[in-house]
């Protein structure tokens, strides 16, 4: 690969909040309407893709979307072999004309091997260069795996280069702006450092995510490790369209002051259970709320916006429940009694669990006195929470997750209780 050496108009002092707020100007009012449009189509068409590809995982493809349209960097947590990189090579491989990078950190990793290394050829002529062509500098979309294995001697480098977007030479001069419009980060724990805290603090949207929980999702992940499914629908979105819904058509996205009440009441409220999070993350998840309508195609920020926040305002994951609860219940009066059968689902899945070693008569009792009337109930009062969601126009994202939670609970119960076969259990759900 041949080295490319900057020019001077690229080397810029460093932007205040390290966002291009470049737009065209001069177009047509109409056509900057109808390509936003299809854009957010077209995006919305390849969350649907790569959630049909991934079992369980359209809340984190989506969210991993509004994250990208806002500018902001995303965090997915978990445990190995959960598609994180997956996911994040997938969805940043639909956006055509985009450059790409991505690395593995560890606490040996250089920021030269990130930003750029030297040119050897030219520092036999007595020249000191960098090739920065396919690094993290010229980068437009990046994965960051084990995020948190930084080395000490990128740490600087890498929080300005995601918090400003830029990187500084290693010989000196003006920092080099750099192209990026989000970073999807990954690990498998959280940051135990102060220096690592520092860039976790910089990844607006966490995401957690698990092995499969649904024992028939499961299965058809076996059955497509020995079959040969058809090629499937792979819609792309230019980087120019996306880079313009970045800059101008998200942030155009009004917000009514309702929206604000509801914001300063989530705030009261995290506040009261003593989970804090700074003003700087308030303001930076409006962008998120602007995005998240963008995606659905609304020119304005609802309320049912604020479900992204879940994946915001806390710090731990143990706080995430409380968090998701609030929000979710401000979202629409629904959301409390599908959490309240939420939390139902999961006593019935620690019974099961307690069970474990049982005899199958032992089993299949408790299924027949216990867990099939609970099962049943919760489905159709679910089913009767999203009929009157839709009805009154609200989101159902809180129910859908629930229903999908009681599903996945419900195939537990047929396979390991009444012996069921994996295979076989979608047919009943």
């Amino acid at each position: 690969m041949r080295g490319v050496q900057r020019t001077e108009d690229e080397r810029i002092p460093a932007a205040a909040d390290g966002q291009d707020t470049a737009t065209s100007a001069g177009t047509d009012p109409a056509t900057d309407t109808a390509t936003a449009t299809d854009t957010a189509a077209r995006l919305r068409a390849i969350c649907d893709e790569v959630s049909d590809r991934f079992y369980e995982r359209a809340d984190v493809v989506r969210t991993l979307v509004v994250a990208l349209l806002a500018g902001q960097h995303s965090l997915v947590l978990g445990p190995p072999g959960t598609a994180k990189s997956e996911i994040a090579r997938e969805l940043t491989g639909r956006v055509e004309g985009a450059a790409y990078w991505e690395i593995l950190l560890s606490k040996f990793t250089a920021p030269t091997r990130m930003f750029g290394p030297v040119d050897v050829a030219a520092l036999a002529r007595g020249e000191y260069r960098q090739v920065y062509e396919g690094r993290a500098t010229t980068a437009h979309v990046a994965f960051i795996d084990e995020i948190f294995k930084c080395s000490t001697a990128a740490l600087n480098e890498t929080l300005g280069y995601l918090n400003e977007r830029i990187y500084h030479p290693e010989s000196g001069g003006e920092p080099i702006r750099c192209p990026l419009i989000g970073a999807i980060t990954a690990s498998n724990e959280l940051p135990v450092g102060e220096d690592t805290a520092a860039i976790y603090d910089r990844l607006l949207v966490r995401i957690e995510v698990g092995y499969l929980a649904d024992p028939s999702n499961f299965a058809a992940l076996v059955r497509s490790a020995v079959s040969r499914p058809a090629a499937p629908a792979r819609t792309t979105v230019e980087l120019a369209a996306l880079q313009h819904a970045v800059t101008a058509d998200v942030p155009a996205v009004d917000v009514p002051d309702a929206v604000v009440d509801a914001v300063c009441t989530l705030r009261a409220a995290l506040r009261r259970k003593e989970l804090i999070a700074s003003d700087r993350r308030w303001r930076q998840a409006v962008g998120l709320l602007q995005a998240s309508a963008y995606l659905d195609g609304r020119p304005a920020v609802a309320e049912s916006d604020l479900a992204v926040l879940t994946h915001v305002l806390w710090d731990s994951p143990a706080q995430r429940p409380t968090v998701e609860r609030e929000v979710l219940q401000l979202v629409n009066p629904d959301a409390k009694e599908a959490l309240d059968l939420a939390d139902a689902l999961d006593e019935l899945e620690a019974q099961l669990d307690a069970m474990a070693g049982q005899s199958r008569e032992a089993l299949s009792e408790w299924v027949i006195k216990k867990a099939h009337n609970k099962l049943a109930m919760a489905g159709k009062r679910l089913e009767k929470l999203r009929e009157e969601a839709v009805a009154a126009g609200r989101s159902t994202t809180a129910i859908d997750r629930v229903a999908g939670r009681r599903r996945a609970v419900r195939a537990r119960v047929l396979t390991e209780a009444l012996g069921m076969d994996a295979s076989m259990v979608q047919a009943q759900l």
